[in-house]
């Protein structure tokens, strides 16, 4: 650790509206939508994009945080790991190294901000809270307890006083939660479970919360996906819907309380967490103004939800999905019990990995594109007896699939085009900017640029290893930088300097 970064931090109104020269938050701001209203770096241009600097964490893990910028200076992390570095040059300030733990180290994605203090999620299930300035603890406390197989990778939501974070985990015993922790002391603030304590009669567990949520100001709602049931491939110890599982919720951010929620896959038996991201935007549908929640799920459906009290405005396939009836009268796929999991196995659309994951899509206000990050795919699985010996109880196994960026129309759900982006399945999340260009990075390891309106490559640089992370955008003394993360190495992307 050496150096110090001039931090002057981040407050509520940088989450509301960043300015040009920040990323203050996972998903840039509160909206989700990763969508960047720079336009230095245009489709006329971007042809001229060549690399400003580089920055190796010299790590075997894999970059799969989303940076924050804040005062010229990055944050990101890597299990274990958080490191400050100069947003102009690449130039370490300070790096933190978390205490060597039994935690399962399989990604972090990033560090959130409150004020001149960081906050991290360590692979064991603990928040540390660091000085942004020099990288030393503050506090640290146990979220959950890594022991009994709790586990966490994601970035926290700060809003106004609440540092919000969720857990992972698929043993039988864990309930899923979020909790509010207090960014000046650590303490709980509340706590909201989304499953019954284990060992509740005909329950399930599960419902884990591992990705970044979203927030409504107006509404003072936060926006959460969650994760499976249970044992996750046999149900018949489960029955009914299995609330609040492969769900999304929408919880005041002061209480904890539940305002509404809705299942995109109600009784899961294909472990299709709704964690994806809930992406907020607000505009036109069906002729009416509404304030609308957008989740492209791992189930193969896309949902836009009226997010002020969780009903249906749409629902519909954005690839091959066979596992359900269709769509009941709530907007809720209707499982086919034919297509559950059995001995013998079953053919599936799509595959366990889903249709999407942890990919963070992106929103494009001005083409109304939603841009997702798809991976088409089938899978065969098998489901062993219902014998109380419960785990993964089966098991899948991948027959085929390819890595597709999808532009889907949100008033209509219709895929307006698609871009092939390997057979291998790409990590890349997704970036896009009102000079009307998409970022994101296939299989093969390349960072491409596309035209939004078409999905057109414009340019592309190889890195030799796929992302698996989100592209960033800000724009330091007139200079706009894109950043980009493959294996273990930091990339910034911008213009000569001196010329457009």
């Amino acid at each position: 650790m050496a150096g110090a970064a001039p931090a002057q931090g981040v407050d509520q109104a940088m989450l509301l509206k960043p300015p040009a020269s920040a990323w203050p938050g996972y998903h840039g701001d509160y909206s989700g939508r990763r969508h960047s209203a720079l336009g230095q770096i245009t489709a006329e241009n971007v042809g001229r994009l060549g690399l400003a600097w580089a920055f190796q964490s010299g790590q075997v893990q894999q970059i799969k945080a989303s940076p924050l910028v804040v005062d010229g200076v990055i944050y990101f992390t890597v299990p274990n790991n958080v490191w400050a570095v100069d947003a102009r040059s690449g130039h370490q300030i300070w790096h933190y190294t978390y205490p060597p733990n039994k935690g399962f180290h399989i990604g972090s994605r990033g560090v959130s901000m409150y004020k001149d203090w960081l906050f991290f999620m360590s692979p064991d299930a603990h928040l540390i809270s660091l000085n942004a300035g020099d990288g030393k603890v503050r506090w640290d406390v146990a979220v959950a307890d890594s022991a009994k197989g709790y586990w966490t990778t994601m970035s926290p939501l700060v809003v106004r006083n609440h540092v919000i974070v969720g857990v992972s985990g698929d043993f039988d015993n864990l309930t899923g939660f979020l909790k509010s922790i207090d960014p000046e002391t650590g303490k709980t603030q509340w706590k909201w479970e989304s499953t019954p304590p284990a060992g509740t009669p005909n329950a399930t567990t599960g419902g884990m919360t591992w990705m970044t949520g979203t927030f409504d100001p107006d509404l003072n709602l936060i926006y959460w996906g969650t994760g499976n049931p249970t044992p996750v491939l046999t149900a018949k110890t489960r029955p009914g819907d299995d609330l609040y599982t492969c769900s999304i919720v929408a919880l005041n951010p002061d209480t904890g309380k539940l305002a509404w929620a809705f299942q995109p896959s109600p009784h899961d038996t294909h472990d299709w967490d709704a964690v994806e991201i809930p992406v907020l935007a607000d505009g036109e549908f069906g002729g009416k103004p509404r304030k609308m929640l957008m989740q492209a799920s791992r189930n193969g459906y896309f949902f836009v939800l009226d997010r002020t009290n969780g009903k249906s405005l749409l629902t519909a396939p954005f690839g091959p999905v066979n596992w359900s009836k269709g769509v009941d009268g709530k907007g809720q796929p209707i499982p086919n019990p034919e297509k559950e999991p059995a001995p013998d196995g079953r053919l599936i659309a799509p595959d366990e990995g889903g249709l999407t994951n942890y990919r963070s899509p992106s929103f494009d206000p001005k083409t109304g594109l939603f841009i997702v990050n798809a991976h088409p795919a089938y899978g065969i699985y098998f489901a062993k007896p219902a014998d109380g010996t419960f785990g993964w109880a089966g098991a899948d196994y991948g027959v085929w699939g390819k890595a597709v960026l999808e532009a889907i129309d949100y008033r209509t759900g219709k895929v307006r085009w698609s871009h092939e982006l390997g057979r291998n399945g790409s990590g890349a999340g997704v970036l896009t900017t009102d000079a009307g260009l998409t970022f994101t990075g296939d299989a093969s390891g390349n960072v491409l640029a596309l035209r939004t309106s078409d999905g057109r490559t414009l340019w592309h640089a190889g890195t030799s290893v796929p992302m698996q992370s989100s592209p960033i955008t800000y724009e330091l003394d007139g200079r706009q930088y894109v950043l980009t993360s493959s294996g273990g190495v930091m990339f910034a992307w911008a213009l000569p300097e001196g010329g457009r």
